[in-house]
């Protein structure tokens, strides 16, 4: 597939100055814990159906720190997806805001690109920010003046 989804930090965000991969990192603990509340109201264990995920850091070569976040699929019709923050100097399709990048890797499947769709609008509308979605689709969270 190798899709891309952008949440871009516009004017009127939550954090219009920018996220860092470990408050990207809190976000996604968010949602699993709002999973697993939803979960034990329903008395059964939804977290692992609805975030069949492990959360672990990547480093590049060229760097000491986390670049990417990336989550393996535990169940065999999960692979793998990949998010990533990105700074306004650096060159991107992003454009000059900061913006949290999610990528679908060549290999992922249909439900990687459906649990993408809604962890991408769980953290678009935590950060009340804009989502471009992998078909080009715009969401707006922020709040927007007329």
């Amino acid at each position: 597939m190798g899709n891309h989804a952008y949440i871009r930090l516009v004017q009127g965000s939550a954090a219009p100055s920018g996220i860092t991969l470990d408050e990207l990192e809190q976000s996604l603990e968010l949602y699993q814990d709002a999973l697993k509340r939803t979960g034990h109201q329903l008395n059964w264990e939804y977290e692992d159906a609805a975030f069949p995920y492990t959360i672990e850091k990547v480093v590049e070569p060229s760097s000491s720190e986390p670049t990417w976040l990336y989550l393996r699929g535990k169940a065999s019709r999960y692979r793998h997806i990949a998010l990533n923050t990105i700074t306004p100097n650096e060159q991107s399709e992003a454009g000059s805001c900061p913006t949290v990048q999610i990528v679908l890797p060549n290999g992922a499947t249909h439900g990687d690109k459906s649990k993408a769709n809604e962890l991408c609008r769980f953290i678009a509308q935590r950060l009340k920010a804009e989502l471009t979605l992998f078909n080009g689709r715009v969401m707006y969270f922020n709040p927007r003046k007329l």
